[in-house]
């Protein structure tokens, strides 16, 4: 083909028939016949890498967002899923550094037993839940922020799948725990069984005294099944997708007021296949309850939860029973 047919296709025609690979015609050896300039072929190839590096951190966001125990080598196999198959796990690994991907704990981490706490049978195998505030279940999740991870903890009704009470801490220590079951209980009332997994928050002796001084039975998953508490974690997936992952939630205030928002409307206004299109409030209300007196403790105890650590479990229960402030129980040692 002489050069005059060759401009005929133009610039932009040409410069797309030029292979950066091509084992046999070096760039070089095609621009010329082309008539290519070959910094721009260059410049091009350049733009081109740098777009494909910025897709693939997006990626890598959005795979460390919805699975933030991923590390570099199971992020770099979902990466192969998208298209990127050239990656290392070392480039993979300079990439996450670079941009402050990190990783934390897989989800079953999140609530590490302690050897010394006692575990409680499952009670939930077999039961039919037919009622509201005949079981409770709890657990916590992680949220990622653009402050960093923060932690959600929940309590959901199982029979109207209504969330009772909730709150965000970038803790996950008793004390946050027991604050939100204290809210659950004094606007509420207290259920048959409250279930939980074997985290040492949920076993700690404050935890379970404050459920045995309010004589509600205490059911714990076994360790690695996570379908015992299947409501809780179905309604984790859903504010996650539903809610979390579309928002900016640039800080811990902006994710708290988010997620209140959110909850008013999963409680009030998203409709339940599983409730036959009821709403978890709808179900929750049409229950005539009395609601039934609680024993809550002295917000005392609640910042200095290590203290009841160190006495007994029936010391514990005494206590949150007899309504014994820190005080009194300091004066009376």
């Amino acid at each position: 083909m002489d050069k005059k047919k060759i401009r005929d296709f133009g610039t932009d025609v040409r410069e797309k028939l030029i292979e950066i690979e091509n084992p046999d015609i070096s760039v070089r050896k095609q621009c010329k016949v082309l008539e290519v300039n070959r910094s721009r072929i260059y410049y091009e190839t350049r733009k081109k890498e740098l777009r494909d590096k910025e897709n693939i951190i997006k990626a890598m966001k959005h795979i460390n967002q919805e699975n933030p125990y991923y590390g570099k080598r199971r992020m770099r196999e979902i990466l192969k899923k998208y298209g990127y198959n050239e990656l290392s796990n070392y480039q993979v690994k300079k990439l996450m550094d670079e941009n402050k991907i990190k990783v934390i704990m897989p989800k079953r981490s999140l609530t590490r037993a302690k050897k010394e706490h006692k575990k409680y049978p499952y009670l939930l195998r077999g039961l039919e839940i037919n009622r509201v505030n005949q079981v409770w279940a709890t657990d916590i999740t992680y949220l990622r922020t653009a402050g960093g991870y923060v932690y959600m903890m929940a309590i959901i009704d199982l029979f109207s799948r209504k969330i009772l009470s909730w709150g965000i801490s970038t803790t996950q220590d008793v004390g946050f725990c027991m604050q939100v079951l204290i809210r659950a209980l004094t606007e509420y009332g207290k259920p048959e069984i409250f279930n939980t997994d074997q985290g040492s928050q949920y076993t700690s002796k404050v935890f379970t005294g404050l459920l045995a001084a309010n004589n509600i039975k205490i059911s714990m998953d076994g360790v690695g099944r996570a379908l015992d508490n299947v409501y809780i974690e179905r309604f984790w997936r859903s504010f996650k997708y539903e809610e979390f992952y579309l928002k900016e939630n640039g800080s811990l205030k902006e994710c708290k007021k988010n997620t209140k928002e959110y909850i008013k409307k999963y409680n009030s206004k998203r409709i339940h296949q599983s409730l036959e299109y009821k709403t978890p409030d709808e179900v929750y209300k049409s229950q005539k309850l009395k609601k039934e007196a609680t024993i809550t403790p002295d917000y005392s105890w609640i910042y200095s939860y290590e203290k009841l650590e160190k006495l007994n479990f029936e010391k514990c229960v005494e206590i949150f029973s007899n309504k014994i402030s820190r005080e009194d129980h300091l004066r009376a040692a």
